[in-house]
């Protein structure tokens, strides 16, 4: 999925002596994708797939073209003696064609209005280079006063990004750490709340203690910060795993992308719960603009396979779910998937055997589970009645849900119809925790022959959330105005020759024209249907056409006679020229 308005922030390379100072360049980097990712209209990739080409040396077109995106940025940070030094170049990456770079020297105690600025920068030569977009005057804003305490926080976002139980183990003693020194830091707060609801997931914590802890964190954040997509993200989870409560979790999801389009796993939620509620055409939507925002990240490919598996399409789920596994063989959720998946294909006796070079204590319930159910498809009558006992002895566990699902999927398996829907309505009452994601399984399709299939369905699956219209975008001008502007905009340029400023940018003549920036670039693109350095580089190349037809012109350089027309970079000059003539300015010359 290609876009104009697109960029990948690669990992900023640690050009400090101590190691240790990773995280910092990571931290940068995060940042720098959370502050462009807030831009609507600008495609930002995310972090898990920008930070796959961390320490690989690949071309930049090849990384763009894996990406899907237009721009690479690509930067270094030195930390040193409390001094930050920051460098930071864009690209266009089909031709490695580097047409902005910049450097700064700042005390780290003033990092967050470095990050702003850079933010902005770099946004604002996209804006300039590619069409209108609308930037707030600030991306970043100080998280904290105490850099300590926002240096614990990048830590603990350094381990929980790496995932797995001891790594979340240790972010989460960093989050505690950062919170210490300031209980308010956001950014830590809704970090712990993450690690939490991990661990409550994969069992390294009880279930209930983990969702509790972590919605005490969540309203904590919104009461902080009521805008943060993380946090409505998070809620969106609680409501569906812990409140069975669908409606909810549609809207908190939907909030979420609503404050941050950008969010690729707010929208790999939103393809989750529609394909759950069987609206399968909004699940591929949502699933479509995840992988096109963050197309290396195992766990978008996971909603890929877990797509195909609840569509029928369970060769390509299988197939998909084994790459997954094959680069994180602890990949519970692909595991539990791809046994499901092979139950439906007829694959009993391996599925007898899948877990057994697993870790068991990672995988009991799903191991003791999908025996259970091979034993049921192969009308094992022996081990079925010994599989029920276990796992109704196992369900009565204070964690025992996930036992729980697995008999009322036997039953189905079973052709106990009457038990499975005594099971759902018992599921309903209680508020089972994986009622919703075991009821439209296909593991249960024979359910779907019921008449009391559907209106159970229903009952779960009801969403009051209203769809959401995209307005078509509100003129930042009146006519007249544009048209006035318009006006003031070609006077000034002509008769100041503003376009000799090698160094002009948008928002320079914006102050020059007394408008706002946002405003002069909706201006450029709605009145001249072009963006600012084709509107102001056109100027250019007619100087330099003016210049090289002077008879005393054979005495210049034909850089010097670019030069002289405002250019300030070769290739920048020889790419516009050959745009806009079809020659090369050489050709161009000898043809006059």
């Amino acid at each position: 999925m290609n876009s104009d308005l697109s960029i990948a922030v690669l990992p900023f390379k640690n050009m400090s002596s101590n190691e240790e100072n990773e995280y910092f360049c990571d931290g940068i980097t995060e940042e720098i994708i959370n502050a462009l990712a807030k831009i609507g209209s600008l495609k930002v990739t995310s972090r898990t797939s920008s930070f796959h080409f961390k320490n690989k040396e690949l071309p930049i077109s090849e990384i763009g073209e894996t990406l899907g995106v237009t721009t690479i940025l690509e930067g270094s940070a030195r930390l040193a003696g409390g001094v930050v030094r920051i460098t930071a170049q864009l690209i266009q990456a089909e031709d490695d064609f580097h047409y902005w770079s910049e450097t700064w020297d700042r005390k780290f105690e003033n990092i967050f209005e470095i990050q702003d600025e850079v933010s902005l920068l770099i946004a604002d030569k996209i804006r300039e280079n590619f069409g209108h977009f609308e930037l707030e005057d600030h991306l970043i804003p100080a998280a904290t006063k105490d850099i300590n305490a926002y240096e614990y926080s990048l830590k603990g976002n350094f381990y929980k990004n790496k995932w797995g139980a001891d790594n979340a183990k240790k972010s989460l003693e960093y989050y505690q750490k950062s919170l210490e020194l300031d209980s308010q830091l956001v950014d830590s707060i809704i970090g712990l709340a993450d690690v939490y609801s991990f661990l409550g997931m994969v069992g390294q914590m009880p279930f209930q203690e983990a969702w509790m802890k972590c919605n005490e964190l969540i309203e904590k954040t919104l009461e902080l910060d009521p805008k943060n997509a993380k946090a409505y993200y998070q809620k969106g989870h609680s409501a569906f795993f812990t409140e069975v409560n669908f409606s909810k979790a549609m809207e908190f999801g939907t909030k979420a992308i609503q404050l941050s389009p950008n969010y690729a796993e707010a929208q790999q939620f939103m393809s989750f719960l529609h394909v759950l509620s069987g609206n399968v055409e909004e699940s591929k939507k949502h699933l479509d603009i995840a992988i096109g925002l963050d197309p290396l990240n195992r766990e978008t490919l996971f909603f890929k396979a877990y797509f195909d598996y609840m569509t029928r399409n369970y060769g390509p789920a299988m197939e998909q779910l084994a790459a997954c596994i094959e680069v994180n063989p602890a990949n519970i959720p692909a595991h539990s998937v791809m046994v499901l998946a092979l139950l439906k294909t007829g694959e009993y006796d391996r599925v007898i055997h899948y877990f057994d070079d697993i870790d068991e204590e990672l995988v009991e319930a799903e191991k003791t589970g999908s025996i259970a159910l091979a034993h049921a498809f192969k009308k094992d009558a022996e081990n079925i009645e010994k599989y029920k006992k276990i796992l109704l002895e196992r369900s009565k566990t204070p964690d025992g849900f996930t036992y729980d699902s697995y008999v009322f999927m036997m039953h189905a398996v079973c052709g106990e119809i009457d038990q499975a829907f005594e099971w759902v309505e018992n599921g309903i009452k209680n508020k089972s925790s994986l009622l919703m994601l075991r009821y439209p399984d296909p593991m249960v399709d024979i359910l779907r022959e019921d008449d009391r299939y559907q209106k159970l369905h229903e009952q779960m699956f009801i969403a009051t959330v209203k769809a959401t219209t995209k307005s078509a975008k509100k003129a930042l001008l009146d006519e007249s105005s544009a048209e006035e502007y318009k006006k003031k905009l070609v006077d000034y340029i002509e008769d100041n020759e503003a376009f000799l400023d090698p160094e002009l940018t948008l928002r320079s003549l914006a102050d020059q024209i007394e408008l706002h920036p946002n405003k002069l670039s909706w201006l450029i693109n709605e009145m001249h249907a072009q963006n600012f350095n084709q509107f102001i580089n056109a100027y250019r190349i007619e100087r330099f056409k003016f210049l090289a037809l002077k008879p005393d012109s054979s005495q210049f350089s034909i850089l010097g006679l670019a030069y002289e027309s405002g250019f300030n970079s070769k290739t920048v000059f020889n790419t516009y020229f050959k745009k806009s003539t079809g020659q090369s300015p050489k050709a161009w010359i000898q043809a006059q």
